[in-house]
């Protein structure tokens, strides 16, 4: 997750101490935790292959308290209860009490259609802190995939739901070539509904298949859409407007804002390195981690494929501390096993090889280059 409201402009944010952080081995996971995985949408990128029916397995309520409990023993930060779409299930604001009181910081990523008012304030009795709201465009480019019409509206109303009960909210974004077009209209609307928050995410392929890789930009799209999302957020800042702009799922975007902090605000650079440094790049397998809605445990919410034991059997801390595993013990110190241009690259330690599921996806190795990355051999210095 990269920070542009704080690295473009040193605005401080609610999330810092959770991104600049210096490196320890013992680093906590934030646990995402795909809770059910039913939904009443069928978005087009899920990947979680939501459906609209009951999943037999699932965690029951004993259960996830269990887990949950366990979570905080093991001393996680933050718990995000996802799907699926979480709201489908009845125990939501049940278990995130039950978290909240165990002193775990909550938060909701829902596709926001079943937020009415009163849904909002049981959010805000629940002592969630905060609710992510995924957007895919505007109107009918968002309803397209979702699979809904009416879903965008319904989306929106629940951002207002949220914002009138005074529950911090945010909107989310999935960068894809069918939507990409969108994103001014999006910064539209963040502005003109004075959402506090948005988070722009990358692709990340898996869920329905390798399919997803046809989905994504080319590499010069990508650098103009991430070069567009910097100039507004330095114009949102320029014009005092209080809104945190960050992107999600690949640490390139780090290094290319470093590379444009160097060029145009060089007496930040420094500081905005080390900022990068102490975030430390992707983190999958070390500070974030995913749970599905069975209790098996994935480096994170794309590794579906790949399970590193159960919460039913096994406690979380004792599951993610155990390194016997190859590919945990090969995440948590992978920069000795990346092959090609992410082993020679010199900002390594800003992106720390970025999405190896990517990397898998695409060449069928999960140590080979991300195929996400869009700067050139000049750029990472191995020209």
């Amino acid at each position: 997750m990269i920070g542009c409201t704080k690295l473009l402009c040193g605005s401080a944010s609610a999330g810092d101490a959770l991104r600049y952080v210096q490196f320890s081995r013992d680093k906590k996971p934030i646990v995402v935790w795909n809770m059910s995985q039913r939904c009443n949408l069928r978005c087009v990128h899920c990947y979680a292959n939501a459906a609209n029916r009951e999943f037999e397995g699932e965690l029951t309520t004993q259960e996830a308290k269990k887990f949950i409990s366990d979570l905080a023993e093991f001393k996680v930060p933050v718990l995000l209860f996802s799907g699926g779409e979480p709201l489908m299930r009845g125990d939501l604001f049940e278990l995130g009490k039950f978290a909240a009181s165990l002193g775990l910081r909550t938060v909701i990523s829902t596709n926001g259609t079943l937020i009415a008012p009163q849904i909002a304030q049981r959010i805000r009795e629940s002592n969630f802190s905060y609710v992510g709201i995924s957007l895919d465009g505007i109107e009918k480019t968002n309803d397209k995939f979702r699979g809904k019409k009416g879903a965008f509206e319904e989306a929106l109303q629940g951002i207002r739901s949220c914002r009138e009960a005074n529950v911090r909210v945010g909107l989310r974004f999935t960068i894809s070539r069918h939507n990409y077009r969108d994103i001014p209209a999006i910064f539209e609307l963040i502005e003109n509904e004075k959402i506090p928050r948005a988070c722009f995410y990358h692709l990340v392929y898996s869920g329905r298949g390798s399919k997803m890789i046809e989905e994504d930009l080319t590499r010069k799209q990508t650098r103009r859409v991430v070069d567009f999302i910097f100039d507004k957020t330095l114009d949102f800042c320029r014009r005092g407007i209080d809104t945190e702009i960050l992107t999600v799922d690949n640490h390139t975007d780090g290094v290319y804002l470093y590379l444009r902090v160097e060029e145009e605000q060089p007496e930040r650079a420094e500081e905005v390195l080390q900022l990068l440094r102490w975030n430390g790049g992707n983190n999958s397998g070390i500070a974030i981690a995913n749970v599905d809605n069975f209790g098996n445990v994935h480096a994170d919410q794309f590794w579906r494929h790949y399970s590193f034991g159960n919460v039913k059997e096994r406690k979380f801390g004792e599951i993610w501390s155990d390194t016997s595993d190859p590919l945990m013990a090969g995440l948590k110190n992978r920069k000795p096993l990346l092959k090609g241009r992410c082993s020679k690259c010199k900002y390594l330690d800003i992106c720390n090889g970025n999405f190896r599921v990517r990397a898998e996806a695409v060449y069928g190795d999960v140590w080979a280059p991300d195929p996400a990355c869009y700067l050139t051999d000049e750029e990472i210095g191995i020209a």
